[in-house]
């Protein structure tokens, strides 16, 4: 018996739990060493666990392994981060697939890309797309053992022509989404025409965008913290991650990186384009959706970009897109509140953030929806957003 058991079940969100010399292993000669070590010092995953990893030849001991594999459907359950099966380790993943029992995983990387995505690293292109390939190249040949694996790539926007350049490798090298960061390219919009060639191609590929949580800032302004109440913590206890008022505002970015999407055209000209947004909630969206249709009414009348949309935003986003809700997320709600066609199921495995119980949690919220609703947070989505999964 799987975790999954009978269920047909995509996952549109699990990691890899990369060990620090994951981008410099796969990095070419001359930038390896200008290439940051991964950090573990913003999460729960300590000094001395990466350390004992690293001693055993970075693998799991075969004891742990064992006790790992001993859980059964009750794995994901047990351990998370970087003690999980198969969270580092491409062969230890096949037997964690085994167990999980879901018929693809959209896999993403974890703490490797701060540098390539964050703005506020003044670093030469050379560094940051170098990183970027370095990245792509690890998860190309992580995701090359099984054919239920998803690799993302990343693919900063800063540089149109060397992102292109990074999306055409990725597609000839089996990569099955693109993540790009969902922010600001350098003093450009992602939706300017500069990176309409990035749209074509992945339509043409029919390769999905994603989105995922480290995409963009997940902290506020320093400012917002200046309240004269003294420090807070953030939920595993520490001070340098997501705290409550970071997650009260996570989604804002991504909000609004969705609306340009919409308003500026780029789902209109591009029809066949999909999306996933991934690990930043879905709560957002149905007041989204509303949103954007009473603006196309009511600007169309002055703005001639959306005075041609063929379709209303609630349309180009029900055909073209998706989201993860979070696990505490009430998913039978926002299929209510919008419709069935939004929402992907994840797991987030092997991260604690999806919980202990995702499937369970998840399904205890769509008890009263019809069974095709289910199916389509359980599959239909999901084959959607990433039609190459079917295959």
């Amino acid at each position: 018996m799987t975790y999954a058991g009978d269920r047909v079940l995509y996952d549109a969100d699990t990691h890899i739990m990369e060990l620090p010399d994951f981008l410099r292993k796969f990095a070419d000669p001359d930038i390896r060493e200008e290439l940051a070590l991964v950090d573990y010092g913003r999460s729960i995953v300590t000094d001395e666990e990466v350390a004992e990893i690293m001693a055993n030849g970075s693998r799991h001991s075969d004891s742990h392994k064992q006790t790992l594999i001993a859980h059964g459907d009750r794995m994901i359950t047990e351990v998370k981060e970087i003690q999980a099966l198969g969270s580092f380790d491409k062969e230890d993943r096949v037997i964690a697939n085994d167990m999980l029992g879901f018929m693809k995983q959209v896999v993403f990387a974890t703490h490797s890309l701060r540098s390539v995505f964050d703005p506020s690293q003044k670093i030469a292109d050379r560094i940051r797309y170098g990183g970027a390939r370095a990245h792509n190249r690890h998860m190309a040949d992580f995701c090359s053992i099984d054919s239920r694996l998803m690799g993302v790539a990343a693919i900063p926007l800063d540089n149109p022509e060397l992102a292109l350049a990074e999306v055409e490798w990725s597609l000839e090298n089996g990569l099955q989404a693109m993540w790009i960061p969902h922010r600001l390219a350098g003093d450009r919009s992602p939706t300017h025409i500069d990176f309409n060639p990035i749209w074509a191609r992945l339509q043409e590929a029919k390769v999905p965008v994603v989105f995922h949580v480290g995409g963009s800032g997940i902290q506020l302004p320093r400012a917002w913290n200046n309240n004269g109440r003294g420090a807070t913590r953030d939920w595993m206890g520490g001070g340098e991650n997501v705290r409550a008022r970071d997650a009260a505002v996570l989604h804002h970015e991504i909000e609004t990186f969705v609306a340009m999407m919409v308003i500026d055209g780029v789902l209109e000209e591009f029809p066949s384009l999909t999306i996933a947004s991934v690990e930043l909630g879905a709560g957002w969206v149905p007041q989204m959706i509303d949103r954007l249709d009473h603006i196309h009414k009511s600007y169309s009348k002055v703005d001639d970009r959306l005075k041609g949309f063929t379709r209303k935003p609630s349309e180009q986003i029900r055909e073209q897109m998706a989201f993860t809700p979070f696990v505490f997320e009430d998913v039978g709600r926002l299929i209510t509140q919008s419709n069935d066609d939004l929402y992907l199921f994840s797991s987030d495995y092997p991260h604690t953030e999806g919980g202990r119980d995702p499937i369970a949690r998840f399904e205890s919220c769509m008890q009263g929806l019809p069974q095709e609703s289910v199916d389509k947070f359980h599959s239909g989505n999901f084959l959607k957003v990433f039609p190459h999964a079917a295959h």
